[in-house]
């Protein structure tokens, strides 16, 4: 059992933190800290990350080997005086990397998603996906190139990644002379602004040297509002993920000349056409108004959520030793998941459509498993029976569909 991935163990702490963190709003009478809807589209979009990552993650360690081994420019010895430098130089990478994940278009593509929620707290800062992962992978690299070795590269990121999410909080409060050397919820926060005196500052992750030196250092000064300067209208799990792409795609499309093109894509994100994204949504979204009312299914939500953590920890944790079937069907059935919690706080109809899809994507895996595949036509006829005489899809979009004029 050499090959058991404790990472799993990852996911039951970060509930634990996010109950906490919970459990002080309460105690601070602060319960606008969390909001139902926008906390489940958080978790969403970090169980997609942490699932897709388990494919690709492999590939990023191979990744620094390989320019370790091949290109690595000084061979620097493991002590604690480098541990500092690493440190230091992590840090110092992630800083280029964010602060060109705001400054151009197609690094914003994949970091916008982090910038979503209007919320700040634990949940907000699962919002990562494994696009945004591979692109500062490519950042990682130069860790390696400079000749740190892997496994020092590999135990840093770790200990980064842990520290910046306890960034992502309102009930700590400033702590002012900490603010001298770290980044702090307070100074992450009004990263996470879209106030305009806020915009653009605080870009390091766990030291404020860097924003100091460059220039984009900016304390807090009155409560920030969190989120998006033009908020994204939409807790599709989809359009969440790919809508900037779509309006990168839109604003190429109407550039004329090369140039103008260039910029669509490489350009800053503050020059692109804000009558875009409600056009895309009018478009793909069919935008309206929803108003729902008490929501009577956020115990089915809680379950979807529940089941999906649940299966991507057993799935982690055992993940060196699932066959073929085993990968694609847990990745499809959570992905599919995760697209239904979406659809059912956006009160999609074809939902019911995609409960049968999944449905009959479990059937199909546990026929396979039993070598009993030819009896699929079974659960395919009792789901038509069930709808046919027990009027299933009526009772289920009763249940679901809350929207009203």
């Amino acid at each position: 059992m050499e090959k058991l991935n404790y990472l799993a163990f990852a996911m039951p702490a970060f509930f634990l933190f996010v109950w906490l963190e919970y459990k002080a709003a309460q105690r601070k009478k602060r319960p606008e800290l969390f909001k139902y809807e926008s906390s489940v589209s958080n978790i969403s979009i970090g169980i997609a990350e942490r699932l897709l990552n388990l494919f690709v993650a492999a590939s990023f360690y191979q990744l620094y080997y390989y320019v370790y081994d091949n290109y690595a420019i000084w061979d620097i010895p493991a002590n604690w005086m480098v541990w500092i430098a690493l440190i230091l130089a992590t840090d110092f990478v992630w800083y280029w990397y964010h602060r060109l994940g705001h400054e151009v278009n197609i690094f914003w593509a994949a970091h916008i998603v982090h910038h979503h929620s209007e919320e700040f707290n634990f949940t907000a800062a699962a919002r990562i996906t494994t696009i945004q992962a591979v692109i500062r992978t490519a950042f990682w690299c130069l860790l390696p190139l400079a000749g740190f070795h892997p496994t020092m590269v590999i135990t840093m990121l770790l200990v980064h990644g842990a520290y910046s999410f306890f960034t992502h909080t309102q009930v700590v409060g400033r702590i002012k002379w900490l603010e001298y050397v770290f980044i702090t919820p307070s100074l992450h926060g009004v990263h996470h602004a879209s106030d305009e005196k806020y915009l653009d500052k605080n870009y390091g992750d766990m030291f404020v040297f860097w924003d100091k030196l460059f220039g984009t250092y900016q304390a807090e000064e009155e409560a920030p509002k969190y989120g998006l300067t033009h908020p994204l209208k939409s807790y599709s799990f989809l359009w969440q993920h790919f809508h900037y792409y779509f309006e990168i795609a839109e604003s190429y499309r109407r550039a004329n000349g090369f140039k103008a093109k260039w910029k669509a894509v490489f350009g800053s994100p503050a020059h692109m056409d804000q009558d875009i994204r409600p056009e895309l949504e009018k478009k793909f979204l069919q935008c309206r108004s929803l108003q729902l009312r008490q929501l009577r299914f956020k115990g089915y939500l809680a379950l979807q959520i529940a089941l999906c953590t649940l299966m991507l920890m057993w799935f982690t944790f055992f993940f060196a030793y699932q066959d073929i079937a085993d990968k694609v069907f847990t990745l499809t059935f959570i992905l599919l998941t995760l697209v239904n919690c979406g659809a059912l706080l956006e009160q999609r109809r074809w939902i019911y459509y995609l409960e049968y899809a999944r449905l009959l994507l479990l059937s199909s895996y546990l026929l396979y498993n039993n070598d009993m595949v030819e009896y699929i036509f079974i659960p395919v006829a009792l789901l038509f029976v069930a709808e046919k005489y027990f009027s299933l899809g009526q009772r289920y979009q009763g249940y679901i569909l809350q929207t009203r004029s």
